[in-house]
């Protein structure tokens, strides 16, 4: 079960990156057409379904991951592992997802069409940043990845 949580988590990454800067560029592309068509309500909700996806898969994968569970006796934050697994990825990935709900929300509410695409632009692109800092890229030689 893990292994396929893990696999599924891992492989969504790529489709939640993909689906939040497609969403970005194209709130970019469409400040200045005056429009807020379907096809860009469709496009900035499935990047945060993705998005939410991957939090539910990430926190199932928390409670059964050996690199997350955090004896939270002495010394646990000194441990690079479980430092970032236990609290800096998931932390990130929350900030992340609440930047992005929050904002496609507000965005929603809007009844200028520049401000809605400028809105989704901000804060998909904020929440871009934190899911890029809490990744756990396999350059990361403190978490003992490499590429080769």
């Amino acid at each position: 079960m893990y292994n396929g949580l893990l696999h599924a988590h891992s492989g969504l990454r790529w489709i939640a990156l993909i689906l939040i800067i497609v969403a970005i560029v194209n709130a970019a592309k469409s400040q200045t057409s005056g429009k807020y068509l379907k096809k860009d309500k469709m496009i900035n909700l499935f990047a945060m379904i993705t998005l939410h996806t991957q939090l539910l898969i990430g926190i199932g994968l928390f409670f059964i991951n050996e690199k997350a569970k955090v004896s939270y006796g002495e010394g646990w934050i000194k441990d690079t592992i479980f430092r970032f697994f236990g609290l800096e990825h998931i932390l990130g990935m929350l900030i992340a997802v609440t930047i992005v709900t929050i904002g496609r929300k507000k965005a929603e509410k809007f009844t200028g069409t520049r401000d809605k695409h400028r809105k989704i632009m901000v804060s998909y692109t904020i929440g871009l940043i934190f899911i890029l800092a809490s990744v756990p890229w396999p350059f990361r030689e403190a978490l003992g990845g490499s590429w080769s």
